[in-house]
């Protein structure tokens, strides 16, 4: 009996997370300006919304962070169909990141080599709340962090692996890993 209720209580407690979960998917940001852009590859629209922004003048520079190694600028130029001098005077590619974690690692030592105080996070909008979370843990300095969240339309099993990668995730991280 006591273990048919605590397995309840957990199922309990994870669904109440979940739902808390999806009440915290990142939404599109307003048209406030921030130091820097950085746009985590890896869905559609993310490239496209970040060299929008940085078109628009909504940022000194950008970080297209976990970049193919073979992807060059003049090819995403061409690609995205904005001009060369954008790449050249303010957009940097990174191809150090291989996931989200060390997303947050390559974003963190970039704004720092740069003393950028604040950053719009362009990702889609059910990858927010874990790019967030890594990002702000992944920080020494103080850097204000927008996010700017591309709407998409994910499959509830989708969501449902975000969402237990999120709870990994943050349990590690209480853990101190």
């Amino acid at each position: 009996m006591r273990i048919a209720r605590l397995f309840a209580l957990v199922a309990l407690a994870y669904l109440l997370g979940f739902a808390v979960f999806m009440l915290s998917l990142g939404k599109p940001a307003g048209g406030q300006k921030t130091d820097a852009i950085v746009v985590l590859t890896g869905g559609a629209g993310r490239v496209a919304r970040g060299l929008e922004l940085m078109e628009a003048g909504a940022a000194k520079r950008m970080l297209i962070s976990g970049a193919d190694t073979t992807v060059r600028p003049n090819e995403l130029a061409h690609e995205y169909r904005v001009p060369r001098r954008l790449f050249a005077c303010c957009i940097d590619l990174g191809y150090e990141a291989v996931d989200t974690r060390s997303n947050a690692e390559e974003t963190a030592t970039w704004l720092a080599e740069h003393g950028y105080t604040s950053v719009r996070l362009v990702t889609t909008e059910w990858h927010m709340p874990r790019a967030h979370m890594e990002l702000a843990h992944a920080m020494t300095t103080d850097v204000t962090v927008i996010g700017d969240a591309i709407p998409s339309n994910p499959a509830f099993g989708m969501l449902v692996r975000e969402y237990n990668k999120y709870l990994v995730r943050r349990v590690a991280l209480w853990l101190g890993y």
